[in-house]
C-alpha cells in the first residue's frame, strides 16, 4: 500500500515507517500537526509531541518526501477514551489534514503511526481513518518495548532527548543526549520505578536527526538550550528548545531527486494545510439505507428466537423453505431488520449487543454482507463497542433456511468492555470494520472467531492446517493478554471450525494438536487450582473467510478475584433423581455424550453430542427392531430431541441452574438428515413443552428456546460424526 506517515519527530514515529517499509509498503508523504503560535515548544496536548516542531519542516528534504503540515487548532474536548466526531477538538485538525494529503495524492490508502500502548491515540487515528476510507497501520502496538528500544537503535535510529518528565531523568543531564547513550540508564529506570522504556508514559520525549530513511541528508543541531518547566525535585520537567541546526547532506544527493532538472532549485516539499470545515467533497452519496426499509421484511416468514430478559439470545432466519429470495442481500437486510425491530421492542439497540454470529450461504459473497451489515451496525450506534463476530459458511439454503442468518447475544446492563483495535499490527489481526476482536461482559469474555493470519500481513499462515491452528491459537492467546488473561488458563469452551476442504488426516491433526494443548500447556501454569480442560466443540462448515481452514471460537471465564471455584466433568454424571423417568432409561449413554465445564455458582456450560451409535441405542428403546440409520425418520427424530433436553435438563439441575438463567442454547443438526429444519425445530419445541409438564420452572412461564443451524457435520472430535449436537450456556450474571 501507498501510505501517509504521521511523524512528531520522534522515534517512534520514524521507527513504524521502517517497519512500514519492511512489510512491503511505501512511504510516500508525510503529515505532522504543529502549534499554532511558532514560538511555543509544548502544547497541552493528549494527542500530539510538538516539541522540536521547528526542526521537523527539514524531515521533507531529509527523506525527499512532500510533507504537509497543519498548525492545531483545536484542543482535546472529548476526552474520553472512544472518540465521537467533535468540532473543535485536535483530532479534526488531523482530520482535515489527511484528508488533503488524500485529495492531493489519491494512490494512499493508509496511514502510518507510532503508537505503541496508548488505546486514547490509537483509536482516534482509527477513527480518523475509518472516515477517510484509509487503512491504519501500527507495526509498534504492544510489542514489547525493551526489545523495540534496542531494535531502534540497532537500526540506525540517531534521536536526542527533547523532554524528561520521570524520576530519574535529569532535564540539564539528560537532554541533548542521544537515544543510544541511554538505553542502560533507562533500562534501570524499568527496573527501579517502573518507567516505560520507550516514554510511553509521557517520561521522555526525542527528536529523530538521522535514520536509514534520511537517504538525502542528516540533521545536525548546533544550539539549543533547556527550558524548565518545573523544577520539581523529584520529576523535574525539562524540554529542548533549538537554537541552530543546519542539514548536512549524504553523498549521491543529487542524484536522489533533492533538485530538479537543472539542479540549482529545491524542489517544493512543504505544504500547509489550512481550512477549518469538512469540503463538500467529503459528503458522499449514501446508498439506499437497509436498516430503514419496511417493506423488506413484510414478505418474510421469519423466526425470532428469546431467551431470558436480562440477558437473552435472539436467533434470526427466513423459515419459509417455499419462499424465493433475491438472495444475499434481500435476505440478510430482513434477518437484520426484524432483529433491531425485536431489539427496539425490548426497549434495547445495537449498543446492548455483546456478540454476533453471522451465517452465510457462500462465502464469496462475504464482501457483500459486510455492505448490508454495516447499514445496520455501526460505530455510531454502538457508543460502548462494537459487537464481537463469528462469521462462517453454513448449509443454509439447503437447509430451507434462506441466504443469511444472523445470531446476536444481547445484554440490559450496558457494562461491556470491548476491545476493537482496527490497525494493521503484529500484534493480533485487526477488525477492520464495526466488529471487535474481543467483548467482556461481567466475568465471561466472548472473543470472534479467529483465522490464523499472520497479523502484519494480514494473510494465511503458510504450510499446513495445523501451522493455521497455531498462528489462530497465537492471535487468541494476544486477545485474552489484554483481558490480564490465557485462553490456556481461561477459556471454557473452544469451538473449532473446520472447512470442508480438510481431509479426514488433517481433522485428526487439529484434534491431536488441541488435545496437546489441553493436556500439556494447561499442566504447566502456575493457578491450577482454578484451571479445568475447557470443552472442545468441532463444526464442519462448507468454506472459511479468507479461505482459511481452521477458525478458532473461545469463550473465557475471567474472573474478578482469582477465587473462582471451577469444576470441569467429562464423562460419568451423577444426575440427581427427578420427578421423571426418562433419563433412567438411558443411565449408560449419558457418559458417552456429555460434557460439562462449571464454573461454581456462576456459569454452567455444556455439551451433549448424539453420535450414531447412540441414536441407535436411544431409538431402539422405543422400536426394538430399529436398523441402523432409521432414526432419521421424523418419529426417531422426536425420541432424540426429548432425549436431548431431558439431559439438558438434568445437567442444569444438577448443577443448581434454572432455565431461565440460559444464555443460549444452540443446536446444530446434520443436513444429511431426512427431516428438514421445520421439522426439527417443531419436534425441539415439542420435547420443551412435555418438559414442562414435569418442571415447575417451565409450568411458571419460563420458555427456553434454541438456535438451529444446519451444518456439515459436528461433534466433540475433529470426526465429526454427530447427527445433533447441543451446546449451552447459562450464567447467573
Amino acid at each position: 500500500m501507498k501510505v501517509v506517515a504521521l511523524v512528531s519527530g520522534g522515534k517512534d514515529s520514524c521507527f513504524a515507517m521502517m517497519r512500514c517499509i519492511d512489510y512491503g509498503h511505501e512511504i510516500v508523504a508525510l503529515a505532522n500537526l504543529m502549534p499554532a503560535d511558532d514560538s511555543v515548544d509544548e502544547l497541552d496536548s493528549y494527542m500530539y509531541q510538538t516539541v522540536g516542531h521547528q526542526i521537523i519542516a527539514s524531515y521533507a528534504e531529509c527523506m525527499g518526501l512532500p510533507l504537509f503540515r497543519r498548525r492545531i487548532q483545536g484542543c482535546s474536548r472529548d476526552q474520553r477514551l472512544n472518540y465521537a466526531t467533535t468540532p473543535g477538538d485536535e483530532v479534526e485538525d488531523m482530520f482535515i489534514l489527511l484528508n488533503e494529503v488524500k485529495q492531493q495524492i489519491p494512490s494512499i490508502t493508509a496511514v502510518c503511526s507510532g503508537a505503541i500502548a496508548s488505546d486514547y491515540q490509537r483509536l482516534r487515528v482509527e477513527s480518523v481513518c475509518s472516515r477517510l476510507g484509509l487503512v491504519s497501520l501500527a507495526y509498534l502496538w504492544k510489542r514489547d518495548q525493551t526489545f523495540l528500544l534496542s531494535e531502534m537503535i540497532r537500526r540506525g535510529i540517531v534521536a536526542i532527548i527533547v523532554k524528561v518528565a520521570a524520576m530519574g531523568l535529569r532535564p540539564s543531564e539528560h537532554i541533548g543526549r542521544e537515544l543510544t547513550d541511554l538505553q542502560f540508564p533507562l533500562l534501570e529506570l524499568k527496573e527501579l520505578y517502573g518507567i516505560n522504556v520507550c516514554g510511553e508514559g509521557g517520561e521522555y520525549e526525542t527528536l529523530t536527526l538521522d535514520c536509514p530513511l534520511f537517504s538525502n541528508a542528516r540533521i545536525v543541531l548546533e544550539k539549543f538550550e533547556v527550558i524548565l518547566h518545573s523544577p520539581d525535585s523529584i520529576a523535574p520537567v525539562g524540554i529542548l528548545h533549538p537554537l541552530d541546526f543546519h542539514l548536512e547532506y549524504k553523498k549521491d544527493v543529487l542524484s536522489r531527486n533533492c533538485y530538479n532538472n537543472a539542479g540549482s532549485e529545491k524542489m517544493n516539499y512543504l505544504h500547509e494545510v489550512e481550512g477549518d470545515f469538512v469540503p463538500n467533497y467529503l459528503v458522499k452519496c449514501s446508498s439506499l439505507d437497509l436498516s430503514s426499509d419496511t417493506n423488506t421484511t413484510k414478505k418474510l416468514d421469519l423466526f425470532i428466537s428469546t431467551t431470558r430478559r436480562d440477558m437473552y439470545s435472539i436467533g434470526c432466519w427466513i423459515q419459509n423453505p417455499s419462499r424465493k429470495s433475491d438472495g444475499l442481500q434481500e435476505d440478510l437486510a430482513a434477518v437484520l431488520r426484524n432483529i433491531e425491530l425485536q431489539l427496539n421492542e425490548d426497549g434495547f439497540d445495537w449498543v446492548n449487543v455483546l456478540y454476533i454470529h453471522l451465517y452465510i450461504t457462500n462465502m464469496k459473497e462475504f464482501g457483500l454482507a459486510n455492505e448490508v451489515y454495516v447499514k445496520f451496525i455501526t460505530e455510531k450506534k454502538c457508543y460502548l463497542g462494537v459487537p464481537s463476530r463469528c462469521t462462517i459458511e453454513l448449509p443454509l439454503v439447503h437447509a430451507g433456511l434462506g441466504h443469511g442468518y444472523v445470531e446476536v447475544l444481547v445484554a440490559k446492563e450496558q457494562c461491556k468492555r470491548v476491545l476493537h483495535v482496527q490497525s494493521i499490527s503484529s500484534w493480533a489481526p485487526s477488525c477492520i470494520g464495526p466488529y471487535s476482536q474481543a467483548t467482556l461482559y461481567k466475568e465471561v469474555l466472548y472473543m470472534a472467531g479467529q483465522l490464523g493470519l499472520d497479523p502484519p500481513t494480514m494473510t494465511l499462515c503458510p504450510g499446513n492446517p495445523t501451522s493455521e491452528l497455531e498462528q489462530a491459537l497465537l492471535n487468541c492467546e494476544e486477545v485474552a493478554n489484554c483481558f490480564c488473561s490465557s485462553i490456556a488458563s481461561s477459556t471454557i469452551l473452544f469451538v473449532i471450525y473446520c472447512s470442508a476442504y480438510l481431509t479426514s488426516s488433517e481433522r485428526s491433526e487439529i484434534q491431536c494438536r488441541m488435545e496437546q494443548f489441553s493436556e500439556l500447556e494447561l499442566s504447566d501454569l502456575h493457578h491450577s487450582s482454578r484451571i479445568s480442560d475447557p470443552i472442545f466443540l468441532y463444526i464442519l462448515a462448507p468454506d472459511l473467510p479468507k479461505g482459511a481452514r481452521i477458525e478458532v471460537k473461545p469463550i473465557l471465564y475471567i474472573p474478578d478475584n482469582i477465587n473462582g471455584e471451577v469444576q470441569s466433568r467429562e464423562s460419568q454424571l451423577a444426575f440427581k433423581e427427578r420427578a421423571n423417568s426418562w433419563s433412567s432409561d438411558y443411565p449408560e449413554l449419558h457418559g458417552l455424550c456429555c460434557q460439562i465445564h462449571v464454573v461454581s455458582g456462576k456459569i454452567c456450560a455444556a455439551l451433549v453430542s448424539i453420535t450414531d451409535d447412540v441414536a441407535e441405542k436411544i431409538c431402539s428403546k422405543t422400536d426394538p427392531n430399529v436398523a441402523s440409520f432409521l432414526y432419521g425418520t421424523e418419529n426417531h427424530i422426536k425420541v432424540i430431541t426429548m432425549y436431548c433436553i431431558v439431559v439438558l435438563d438434568k445437567i442444569l439441575v444438577d448443577n443448581n441452574f434454572l432455565w431461565e438463567e440460559l444464555t443460549n442454547l444452540r443446536i446444530y443438526y446434520r443436513t444429511g438428515l431426512s427431516v428438514c429444519a421445520e421439522i426439527m425445530s417443531l419436534r425441539f419445541a415439542e420435547a420443551f413443552s412435555e418438559l414442562a409438564k414435569v418442571n415447575k420452572c417451565l409450568q411458571m412461564g419460563a420458555k427456553p428456546v434454541f438456535n438451529l443451524v444446519p451444518v456439515l457435520g459436528s461433534g466433540r472430535s475433529a470426526s465429526m460424526e454427530d447427527i445433533i449436537t447441543c451446546e449451552l450456556f447459562a450464567s447467573k450474571f
